[in-house]
């Protein structure tokens, strides 16, 4: 009887992937400018609206980019937008 070969093994290419991802890392090709916070809630909402009053949405695309609640009512935020209106 013939025997039938298996799946064929995949380490070689996990090790060419690994080592691609190794030599280069990602990086932000978005050209958007973000910065984090950590404030309280209502520390966090005035600084948001500085951002929005400052960038506006229609011409800098600003938005929260991500946020998430942490102890003792402090917010952990990102605000993105782009580097200019142009």
């Amino acid at each position: 009887m013939k025997k039938v070969p298996g799946p064929p093994s995949f380490d070689g290419l996990k090790r060419r992937i690994a080592r691609h991802r190794a030599e280069n890392p990602p990086s932000r090709k978005d050209h958007f400018v973000r910065e984090t916070y950590c404030l309280g809630l209502m520390d966090a909402r005035a600084k948001a609206r500085e951002w929005f009053d400052e960038y506006p949405k229609a011409a800098y695309w600003t938005e929260v980019e991500s946020w998430r609640q942490l102890d003792g009512d402090q917010i952990e935020f990102t605000m993105r937008r782009l580097p200019s209106a142009d």
